[in-house]
C-alpha cells in the first residue's frame, strides 16, 4: 500500500510517502520562515503559507519518486491537535485528493505521530513503554501499551515545555525561534552559576507539569541583571535549561518507576535538544532504563509519521466515504 501523509497542524508544511512494505519513501517539509519577525507563530500567516505550498510539496514529493497521483491507495491528514485555521487547509486538501482519487482518507491525531515516529528508525522499544511528548503546546507522559491503546499520565496544567522556552528566550532577548536559540546560548554558560527551581518536583508522583511558576521566578530574577553581558545571559540561559531538563527528567523516572517500565521515548521538538538527550541517557542508564528518540527530522512536525500511522489504521473501504471533514485543535491521545 503507498500511502500519502499531509501535515499541518502549525507553521511546518509537510508531505511525505509512504510505503507498508519499505518504509518512507520521502520526507519533504517546508518551514515557514516569515514567522521569525514577529517572534512567534501568526495563524492567519500559518494558514495562508500552507495554501501555497502545500501543493507544489505535493508535486515535488511525487516527482521525487517517479509516482503519480493515480498510484496512492489512501491518505492520511493531521486531524488534530493545532491550530485550528492550519489544520483546515491540510484537511481540505487531503479530503479533496481523496475524493478526486476515490481513495479512503484517514484522520490521524498529531501526538500519536509524534509518539509512534521512533518506529521509523531501527532501534525501536516494545510494548510497553512510557512516552515523554514534549512540544510548544504539550508536556504530556503516555503510558503506551501498544498501538491505538493510551493512558495519560501526566500533562502541562499551564504553559507547555516548547511554550516555556519560547517565552524566556524572548525575556532574554533572543530571536525565534527561541528554544533553539536559547540552547545555542546556554552552551556558553557557567553550569551552576544560578539556580531555578524544579516545579512540582516536591510532592511524589503528581506526574503533571507546570512551567509558568518556573517563567515567572525567571522574569523576575531577570529585572535585577545586566542583560547587555553575554556571559550573564548565557549563565541565566544554562540555569534554565537545566532546570527544565532536570524537571523532565525527575517527572519520568517517577513514571517509570511506579509503573515498573525500563524503557523511555521522548518525541517532540523539544526532544531534539542535545543537552537533554545526553543528561537522560546517563541518569536513565544508572537506573537500568533504555532511552529511545528519533533522529532530528523526525522530532519536528513532519508528514511521514502521520502516513506511519495512517498504515496502521485498519482500512475496511477501498474507496472514498463522503463524511464530515472532521478536525479537532484540542484532541488529545485519551479521547
Amino acid at each position: 500500500m503507498l500511502l500519502m501523509g499531509i501535515e499541518t497542524s502549525c507553521d511546518d508544511t509537510a508531505v511525505a510517502i509512504y510505503d507498508n512494505k519499505i518504509g518512507i519513501l520521502c520526507n519533504n517539509i517546508y518551514t515557514q520562515r516569515i514567522h521569525s519577525k514577529y517572534g512567534g507563530v501568526v495563524p492567519e500567516l500559518a494558514a495562508r503559507n500552507h495554501l501555497q505550498k502545500i501543493i507544489p510539496l505535493i508535486k515535488k514529493s511525487l516527482l521525487k519518486i517517479n509516482k503519480n497521483l493515480k498510484d496512492l491507495n489512501a491518505i492520511a491528514f493531521t486531524s488534530g491537535p493545532g491550530q485550528i485555521n492550519s489544520l483546515i487547509i491540510g484537511a481540505i486538501v487531503s479530503h479533496t485528493l481523496a475524493f478526486s482519487l476515490n481513495i479512503p482518507i484517514i484522520p490521524v491525531n498529531h501526538m500519536e505521530g509524534h509518539l509512534f515516529s521512533i518506529m521509523l528508525q531501527k532501534n525501536k522499544p516494545s510494548f510497553p513503554f512510557i512516552g515523554l511528548l514534549i512540544s510548544g503546546g504539550h508536556t504530556e507522559l503516555i503510558y503506551t501499551y501498544k498501538f491505538g491503546k493510551y493512558k495519560v499520565l501526566g500533562k502541562n496544567i499551564d504553559d507547555a515545555v516548547g511554550e516555556t522556552l519560547d517565552k524566556v528566550s524572548k525575556l532574554l532577548g533572543l530571536n525565534y525561534p527561541g528554544g533553539k536559540n536559547l540552547s545555542k546560548l546556554s552552551k556558553y554558560g557557567t553550569s551552576n552559576k544560578f539556580f531555578f527551581p524544579r516545579p512540582m518536583t516536591y510532592k511524589k508522583n503528581n506526574l503533571n507539569f507546570s512551567f509558568s511558576g518556573l517563567k515567572t521566578c525567571v522574569k523576575n530574577f531577570l529585572k535585577k541583571q545586566d542583560l547587555n553581558n553575554f556571559q550573564t545571559k548565557a549563565d541565566i540561559a544554562c540555569a534554565f535549561e537545566d532546570a527544565i531538563i532536570e524537571t523532565l527528567y525527575i517527572k519520568s523516572l517517577w513514571a517509570l518507576k511506579k509503573y515498573n517500565i525500563n524503557q523511555l521515548v521522548i518525541a517532540g521538538g523539544v526532544s531534539s535538544n542535545k543537552k537533554l538527550r545526553i543528561f537522560l541517557y546517563k541518569n536513565l542508564k544508572k537506573n537500568n532504563i533504555k532511552l529511545f528518540y528519533s533522529r532530528k527530522k523526525l522530532c519536528t512536525d513532519n508528514a511521514a509519521m502521520i502516513a506511519y500511522i495512517g498504515s496502521k489504521k485498519k482500512i475496511f473501504k477501498k474507496k472514498y466515504i463522503l463524511n464530515n471533514i472532521f478536525i479537532n485543535p484540542n484532541l488529545s491521545l485519551d479521547t
